[in-house]
């Protein structure tokens, strides 16, 4: 790929570290494109989402999107502005689901009559034969988990299993917390490439 010369030392720089990365597998750097822009990327998904988990989690969802489409990127813009497009068009797609999937229970609207009406729960109870698949999902799903190292299948279980937050497994595993996020974010390519190459449909 030509360089181009609109780009700003800050944008050739990242270039740079973009080619040390594809062409020499260069994990420091994958690092330094992370660290450079994973607080300013965290910031504006806690904009967007006004919460720091779900910030989180779409901020290392975005640069796992964009590490692995990173031969698609091309150097007419800067690295930033490819890697932000990313994570905005990610994130707009994550509240969309998240406002499809979420009402207010006790929320009541009038009709085109005049009616009032009100949303009601119907009860969901999973009958025999559901509970037993979930149990056989949860089952196999933890068989894969087990298959990471040691390391990474502590940091997935207390994420998912036990549903800690980064900063409760931080404190649990006295690691700090940039530590815990690369660590989950390495954890869960690992468990894509254990699904992807298994046999097994969960």
């Amino acid at each position: 790929m030509e360089l181009s010369t609109n780009l700003t030392e800050k944008a050739q720089r990242d270039y740079k570290l973009i080619c040390q990365a594809l062409d020499l597998s260069d994990q420091k750097a994958y690092a330094d494109l992370m660290n450079y822009y994973k607080d300013s990327l965290y910031f504006m998904m806690l904009k967007m989402t006004n919460d720091p988990d779900d910030a989180d989690d779409l901020t290392i969802e975005a640069f796992g999107k964009a590490f692995k489409n990173l031969r698609q990127y091309t150097p007419d813009y800067a690295f930033s502005t490819w890697l932000f497009k990313i994570a905005t068009n990610n994130c707009i797609d994550f509240i969309r689901k998240k406002k499809k999937n979420t009402f207010s229970i006790d929320k009541s609207f009038d009709n085109d009559n005049s009616f009032e009406m009100s949303n009601n729960l119907p009860s969901y109870v999973l009958d025999p034969e559901e509970k037993f698949i979930e149990k056989q999902k949860i089952k196999m799903m933890r068989e894969i988990v087990e298959r990471l190292k040691p390391r990474y299948r502590r940091l997935v279980e207390l994420r998912y299993f036990s549903e800690f937050s980064y900063e409760e497994i931080s404190e649990e595993l006295e690691l700090p917390l940039g530590t815990v996020k690369a660590q989950l974010f390495r954890a869960r390519e690992f468990l894509y490439n254990i699904l992807k190459n298994s046999q097994e449909k969960i």
